[in-house]
């Protein structure tokens, strides 16, 4: 018979004592899970790899631009790129991991070299013969020669290989050459590169993001929503959902794994982070089995929220912001959940995110901590603070 409870202690921001204890013994480190989709997390990731090797990190699968887009047209994979992206800024980069591995998967072909010329270095390293492929050992080496050979064999004539990542061109490959299920290999992948830490998207299945604006415009599709490759959207987001394809308003969803269901209720954080607030940090919370997860775990949940500006969060304080976070987790719970979507509600002491109601947050019970998170560059975090923050709960 087992059971449980709730023990209180006196937080200190930043508790420096307990951050070295983690820094001293990075491989008994606490389970920090994070909600999080590009690259504005990788710094801290790298940071963060310093104290404790059992982050969870899980990304989001939903990105429908950049090179992953052209994978996804042609394969109808989910994303790759932010996953190499994470298992990348957790590689062990020190002489114990595989320099040789993270070069080829963070290298992208040129951006403006011929199609014939793309064709050719493809074509090298699938023989094993590029310079960034040759001082891999095998077995490795070959592991990797055959998951780019199967994604050679497959693209069309007319793939766009310009700026193409190698690592996503890997991952394509193995993919379709494991069944097309994702997760054996970003494990096998998370090996390679010796991760400090594990990372897993939400959903192994190709989905995308559709959202309904203010006006009563339907957008549909990652790309279309960040306003980073295209207009910012006309009028504020209203809701989200996940969409099957990017033609028609087709509503779907998928319950996450049970490894995934496992992390979140076992994780002794679960932090979401800086980021896209819609596309990288709502679309995480919204499969099926995410939010009750959440609410089953009793540790802290702590929110870092975006300095500077975010196309997708026009129209929404920092209060809104809170309230559509909780909405998004308590929406896939029952009535009466056992925990908390949110209880921490973390600022640099200095900057000012507008308007606080205490009146909002003492009702959803979030408690407000201040403390120093940014240096020298104002609206950019310091990756070193932040992690000590976070660490702190914990």
């Amino acid at each position: 018979m087992t059971s449980s409870m709730r023990i209180w202690r006196r937080m200190m921001m930043p508790d420096l004592v307990r951050v070295h204890r983690y820094q001293s013994l990075p491989e008994q480190g606490p389970k920090v899970l994070f909600f999080s989709g590009g690259s504005a997390l990788n710094k801290i990731s790298r940071v963060f790899k310093e104290y404790t090797h059992h982050s969870v990190h899980l990304v989001t699968p939903f990105d429908s631009g950049g090179s992953s887009a052209r994978l996804r047209a042609e394969f109808d994979i989910p994303a790759v790129g932010d996953l190499r992206s994470r298992l990348m800024a957790l590689a062990d980069e020190t002489v114990m991991g595989q320099p040789e591995v993270y070069d080829l998967f963070t290298h992208r072909l040129p951006q403006q070299a011929e199609a014939i010329a793309l064709r050719e270095q493809l074509q090298l390293l699938v023989l094993g013969e590029h310079p960034l492929i040759e001082c891999i050992p095998n077995p490795m080496k070959a592991l990797i020669q055959t998951h780019l050979a199967v994604t050679q064999d497959c693209i069309h004539a007319d793939f766009d290989l310009r700026g193409a990542s190698i690592g996503n061109l890997i991952m394509a490959g193995g993919y379709l050459n494991n069944h097309h299920q994702l997760d054996p290999i970003v494990f096998l992948f998370s090996r390679l590169v010796k991760a400090l830490g594990e990372v897993k998207t939400t959903l192994d299945a190709s989905l995308h993001l559709g959202v309904e604006l203010d006006n009563g415009d339907i957008v549909l599709g990652q790309h279309r929503i960040t306003g980073k490759e295209t207009n910012e959207l006309p009028s504020p987001i209203k809701r989200m959902w996940l969409n099957k394809g990017l033609r028609n308003i087709a509503p779907t969803n998928c319950h996450i794994a049970d490894d995934r269901k496992d992390a979140i209720e076992a994780a002794d954080l679960i932090c979401y982070p800086p980021g896209s607030f819609y596309s990288s940090l709502l679309a995480n919370l919204l499969p099926e089995g995410v939010g009750r997860s959440i609410c089953q775990n009793p540790n802290p949940k702590v929110y870092l929220p975006n300095l500077g500006t975010d196309p997708e969060q026009q129209g929404l304080s920092l209060m809104e912001r809170v309230k559509r976070l909780v909405s998004t987790v308590m929406a896939d719970t029952e009535m009466e959940a056992p925990y908390s979507a949110l209880d921490y509600l973390l600022l640099d002491d200095s900057y000012n995110y507008g308007e606080l109601d205490s009146e909002l947050l003492g009702g959803l019970n979030v408690v407000v901590i201040r403390t120093p998170l940014i240096t020298e560059k104002k609206h950019k975090y310091d990756e070193r603070l932040v992690a000590k923050a976070l660490l702190s709960f914990v």
